[in-house]
């Protein structure tokens, strides 16, 4: 029995010994080397940026009341369109009570004025028929009268509008109808009717009743790198792509670049922004993420190779051209370069 686990385990030593000097003899064998022969071509060069962003409206009008109540209707929703003028929702004026007891006791007191000065002015009237009076007492007293009317007459408009916000006299031009200042669409109406409405001060902003926006008038809104924003200038062309149709592309020309970055993620950012053309058979919704392609640098109809056959020593780029296709003779030739895509480099 021992000596059959001798002559196992001699056995087992010998393979051993023979795997181990076949595997060295294959490493030591010379690999067959094996050429891939790319060809030179002609063809445009693009260097391009993408940024991100959104496309919105280039202008938004928040729509605010000119008095404070409350939205007892609204005549409007968002997604609706509007003209300048039209009546998008009404406000209910709760009138405060000591500016309302002030108004009404103003109105019972010229009531009182106005009839007193009616009593003098029909005794003066029958002294002056008597020839008691001068025709000059009796046009001043009627003169009190006209004042007293008028006087009243101010009186109930001022009751009117802190009570209703609104006189009889100037419906057409009441504050309590909220209008739109312009002729677009709306984009958002952040209040329902119950609401508590102000009217802006120099506390206040106000409370926006409604978002109104040309969307015949978009914009690219997004950030460009530090190390790009060199590279760009207003009027450049700009391809935007849009998440929610992807199959469609819309031509931008760059408008405005931010003279000041902003710090973002570790980065300085710079705000641009592009105006964007739409057909009119496309729908553009306000607040769609949107890509922005810049070509940065353009090269057309150069002399091309792919970037990976360019060996760089120093300052010196060099390629190898195949001089014998039979016994795979190269020959190596320095290059000036021009710019790259990235995939494919200019040889000038």
């Amino acid at each position: 029995m021992k000596h059959f686990l001798k002559i196992i385990l001699v056995l087992a030593v010998a393979a051993v010994f023979v795997w181990t000097f076949i595997f060295l003899y294959r490493k030591s064998q010379p690999k067959s080397i094996e050429y891939q022969i790319e060809n030179v071509t002609t063809s445009t060069l693009e260097r391009s940026t993408v940024v991100t962003g959104k496309i919105e409206p280039r202008n938004e009008i928040y729509i605010k009341p000119q008095i404070s109540g409350i939205i007892s209707e609204l005549y409007k929703e968002a997604g609706q369109s509007v003209v300048e003028g039209e009546v998008i929702a009404k406000v209910k004026v709760i009138p405060e009570l000591g500016q309302l007891n002030s108004s009404e006791s103003r109105v019972r007191v010229a009531e009182m004025n106005l009839k007193q000065y009616q009593i003098d002015a029909d005794r003066t009237k029958n002294l002056y028929e008597q020839k008691f009076e001068s025709q000059e007492a009796y046009e001043n007293a009627l003169l009190k009268v006209r004042q007293a009317q008028e006087e009243l007459q101010l009186a109930k408009d001022q009751l009117e509008i802190v009570r209703d916000g609104i006189t009889k006299n100037s419906a057409s031009m009441s504050s309590t109808l909220i209008r739109s200042t312009i002729t677009g669409l709306i984009l958002d109406v952040p209040v329902k009717v119950g609401n508590s409405v102000i009217q802006a001060n120099t506390m206040n902003d106000g409370t926006t009743i409604a978002t109104v926006a040309n969307m015949n008038d978009l914009i690219f809104r997004g950030n460009i790198d530090e190390t790009e924003v060199g590279r760009v200038h207003e009027g450049m062309p700009v391809i935007i792509t849009l998440g929610a149709l992807q199959d469609m592309e819309f031509d931008a020309k760059l408008e405005y670049i931010s003279p000041k970055g902003v710090e973002m993620n570790g980065a300085n950012q710079f705000e641009i922004k592009a105006t964007v053309v739409v057909p009119d058979s496309v729908t553009v919704r306000a607040g769609y993420s949107a890509n922005a392609e810049i070509v940065l640098q353009r090269a057309a109809d150069v002399l091309c190779v792919p970037e990976g056959t360019i060996e760089f020593s120093g300052d010196t780029a060099y390629v190898y051209v195949l001089k014998d296709t039979v016994n795979y003779d190269f020959e190596r030739r320095p290059i000036k370069i021009g710019m790259s895509d990235g995939i494919k480099m200019e040889v000038k």
